[in-house]
């Protein structure tokens, strides 16, 4: 391979992976802007549920908890729970269960 080739060929390479890096950063700043806070899994007050994986051996109302606060991050912090809780910590959020 000619030194010319080569070095046509690193350029292209060079560029392509600049557009993909430079798409993907469009992609990722405009999904940031579009979260709204009706998306929000949870709200202050609401009564959220754990995992039976989670607390094995205790009943329902156990494990349930009241949101304290909606950290940035998407976690939650609860009242009378130490600490920070993702969403995929607790059970599925059912709007018709009745409020215990």
């Amino acid at each position: 391979m000619k030194k010319r080739t080569g070095w046509l060929i690193g350029a292209i390479a060079l560029a392509a992976g600049a557009i993909g890096a430079v798409s993907t950063y469009w992609k990722r700043k405009n999904m940031h802007g579009t979260r709204k806070a009706a998306d929000v899994w949870a709200r202050p007050g609401m009564m959220v549920t754990f995992r039976a994986e989670l607390m094995p051996g205790r009943d329902r109302h156990e494990r349930t908890f009241r949101v304290k606060e909606l950290l940035p991050s998407g976690r939650v912090s609860l009242q009378g729970v130490d600490g920070e809780h993702a969403e995929k910590e607790f059970e599925p959020v059912q709007l018709d269960r009745p409020i215990e």
